[in-house]
């Protein structure tokens, strides 16, 4: 099922934007014009039990492993590398969404994102993003919210 129709089929609001290709969050911001803070990098990873997970956290931060551990209550937590990310994801790197990727996957959500009614993330593809609502995000996924961005 194409990210499309999983956004119609669960009628999630939501809003693409086409921009120039690009692979970097950062790069991606400047293209369309998004501010940094409000689009998401999804990154795929996996645990120290063979678990993989999706997190997800605000473009200008970087994510901080040792407290996605703790909250969920493993040892270790590691980002898969780009060509295995996007087996998993079912995405290219630069355009993997927050939602409806092709394996489920527990989600660990930084909570500040949470402030923004709603935030960008990759749209599918490296040349467009997709807005969704920030509480539409945690609550498809299910995410666990927490302090995890520095």
């Amino acid at each position: 099922m194409s990210l499309t129709e999983y956004l119609k089929r669960n009628n999630i609001w939501h809003r693409f934007i086409d921009k120039s290709e690009t692979v970097h969050t950062a790069d991606a911001a400047k293209a369309s014009g998004v501010p940094l803070e409000r689009l998401t990098k999804n990154l795929v990873s996996k645990t120290d039990e063979g678990e993989y997970i999706m997190i997800i956290v605000p473009g200008d931060k970087k994510v901080d492993l040792k407290t996605v551990a703790k909250l969920l209550e493993i040892k270790k937590v590691r980002l898969m590398p780009f060509e295995k990310a996007e087996d998993i994801s079912g995405y290219p790197p630069g355009g993997t969404p927050s939602v409806g990727h092709k394996m489920e996957m527990r989600t660990v959500m930084e909570r500040s994102l949470l402030n923004f009614e709603t935030i960008y993330c990759g749209g599918g593809s490296r040349d467009r993003i997709l807005e969704l609502k920030s509480q539409d995000v945690a609550k498809i996924n299910n995410a666990i919210l927490g302090g995890i961005s520095q």
